[in-house]
């Protein structure tokens, strides 16, 4: 089907149904059925044609491998908070940091070691600085600021290892294909990661924040009025991965996360070495994707080997692991309704639309414009994954029609997206850090949205500015 306004018609049912629902899951189901009864317009047509299209994106192999990732994934993370890792981390730190100083270096620091995922980062990390509050000088507010910014704006800047980085590449992979590009997505995906300025930008004015910066608020907000006696023992509270009832293992947290990013660059680095390159080309040239899974499930054996090594039930590891897992059904089936909706879109001819229809926007403005755009849509939705997913086929198309920098569409994408996960008070980000050091969420997302706006409006004039600095450095 020629490129036409119908082709269109899907996102602009699924961008407002998402703002105002905040339900981006149903808003996406909607759009995909909407494009599949635009396709086949009978009355099981459409239907039939959405179901052929989630199928034919599940039994893709690189999609299957991407799917295997995320659970295993989440099921080793699960595994991890069942034999008191994660525990054992937080009291072992929190017996060791006595001063303000090191508690915001080991913030940092243990980045090395837990940025596999935003929730990961929260609840190693906020349960010992929340121990520490009394002795260190800031708002539970401006501790929960620098806190943030060392989860999703630092993990959406990792390559490998983490739970973004195959949503990341798939959604770029999917959009790029569905353009006719050649394009390895990871390849696209490593080079826009300097293009991703809100990321950067917010983790400056965090290290401000941390080390330069001196609060006047009063000191008499810092801890919680209740309970106050007992707020050394509050952090086993704040969150069932630190629980009292846990053992306090640290070294189940440490072991698999250095063999997992161990494995992953060995694994990578041996696949690129078999097509005969040289050390560095190894990297770009390897299949990553196959690495990282690889090496997830190396992890994932030899930390159930180990466990049971420390007398930890089998069943009780084989719960643990499917309860993790299930924690990112969700996102998988989020997925699959993504890769479906691309694929109906582009079927409809959204590519040639778009190609059509966008040759009056100078091309400089094109960047900015999409930021700025993706980024309201995160922030009334909530979701950086969602908003990566409804905004990645647009982002492509319009890189592929204007001939923009597409590793700069695609950051300035995910940048949009790192916004709304940031400064959305309807972010699981925004909420889960807000439960753990007893914040309202309402008052702490307005407290961190000036500094975020900030970070945008500096992201929005880097994007304006970068164009020309390109087309000057390539001429």
């Amino acid at each position: 089907m020629t490129g036409n306004w119908i082709s269109i018609v899907p996102f602009l049912l699924v961008i407002p149904i998402a703002i105002f629902t905040r339900q981006v899951l149903a808003a996406l189901i909607i759009g995909l059925l909407v494009g599949s009864y635009l396709e086949s317009p009978t009355v099981l047509g459409g239907i039939q044609t959405m179901l052929t299209y989630i199928v034919e994106a599940l039994i893709d192999e690189n999609n299957i491998k991407i799917l295997v990732f995320l659970y295993a994934f989440s099921g080793l993370v699960g595994m991890i908070k069942y034999s008191g890792g994660i525990k054992g981390f937080v009291e072992t730190a929190a017996e060791k940091i006595t001063t303000k100083k090191q508690a915001l270096l080991l913030t940092y620091v243990s980045t090395i070691g837990t940025f596999s995922a935003p929730t990961f980062r929260f609840v190693t990390i906020a349960p010992i600085m929340k121990a520490l509050l009394k002795k260190v000088k800031m708002s539970t507010k401006e501790l929960g600021f620098v806190i943030e910014t060392t989860a999703t704006p630092v993990i959406v800047l990792i390559p490998i290892a983490t739970a973004f980085v195959g949503y990341m590449v798939s959604v770029i992979q999917i959009s790029v294909e569905n353009e006719g590009g050649t394009f390895a997505p990871y390849s696209l995906f490593i080079q826009s990661i300097p293009f991703n300025f809100f990321a950067i930008v917010i983790i400056l004015l965090g290290i401000y924040l941390s080390f330069f910066h001196h609060s006047h608020t009063d000191a008499a907000t810092k801890i919680d009025e209740n309970d106050v006696e007992e707020e050394e023992d509050d952090w086993h509270n704040c969150h069932p991965a630190v629980s009292r009832d846990l053992p306090t293992k640290p070294w189940n947290l440490l072991i698999p996360i250095i063999l997992v990013i161990s494995l992953t660059l060995f694994l990578t680095w041996w696949d690129g070495k078999e097509i005969g390159v040289g050390f560095f080309q190894a990297f770009i040239q390897a299949d990553v994707l196959q690495a990282m899974v690889v090496a997830l499930i190396i992890t994932v054996f030899a930390l159930i080997a180990s466990l049971l090594f420390q007398k930890f039930k089998l069943s009780d590891l084989i719960n643990s692991f499917i309860t993790g897992g299930n924690e990112l059904m969700s996102v998988i089936v989020l997925l699959s309704v993504v890769w479906g909706l691309s694929s109906v879109t582009d079927d409809l001819g959204f590519s040639s639309f778009i190609t059509a229809h966008t040759g009056w926007i100078p091309h400089a403005f094109i960047t900015p414009l999409l930021f700025l755009f993706g980024s309201t849509i995160s922030y009334f939705i909530g979701s950086a994954w969602g908003t990566w997913g409804i905004l990645m086929p647009l982002g492509v198309s319009l890189s592929f029609a204007a001939d923009v920098s597409l590793p700069l569409v695609i950051g300035a994408v995910f940048a949009s997206g790192s916004f709304g996960a940031f400064a959305s008070p309807l972010s699981d980000d925004t909420v889960t850090i807000s439960k753990i050091l007893g914040l309202s969420v309402i008052e702490y997302a307005q407290f961190k949205f000036k500094p975020a706006l900030i970070a945008a409006m500096i992201t929005t004039v880097l994007y304006a500015i970068v164009p020309f600095v390109l087309d000057w450095f390539l001429s």
